[in-house]
């Protein structure tokens, strides 16, 4: 069993349905599961004793990649963090009639690279709503 953190950020209630849908299956599967809107958490949270942390944001914007307005903070307290040794996944919510499809999961993934992090597998990415297989299969690579 594994103790994992789910944290997303979330405007229209996509990204909040999509971590709800992974909480559920990871919390199935007998694993120790805390929910949180990103708003609620601080930057020091990655410090404590998870086996993995889930982030999750939306894709705002035509030409540039914006986070979801809650999740944008976050991101920025990330920079200089140290994540050597900590596993993360990735996952977002995005439209594909913009350039940079699901760009805050590139983004958010590029940071925790470049801070140290270990990125299980890769970011899952979706438009309208995650088709089952595609979620089972994501979280197959992360467990």
């Amino acid at each position: 069993m594994s103790k994992i953190l789910v944290a997303f950020g979330s405007t229209t209630g996509s990204t909040e349905t999509l971590a709800e849908e992974i909480v559920e299956k990871l919390e199935a599967a007998s694993h120790e599961v805390n929910l949180t809107n990103v708003t609620d958490i601080e930057i020091d949270e990655l410090d404590t004793e998870y086996d993995i942390y889930l982030l999750g944001s939306s894709t705002w914007g035509d030409a540039d990649v914006e986070f979801q307005e809650d999740f944008e903070e976050f991101y920025e307290d990330m920079e200089g963090k140290d994540l050597s040794g900590k596993k993360f996944a990735v996952f977002g919510c995005g439209d594909t009639s913009f350039p940079n499809f699901c760009g805050a999961v590139d983004e958010l993934e590029k940071r925790i690279k470049e801070l140290g992090g270990n990125l299980v597998t890769s970011g899952l990415k979706v438009e309208g709503e995650v088709e089952e297989a595609d979620l089972d299969n994501w979280l197959s690579k992360i467990l």
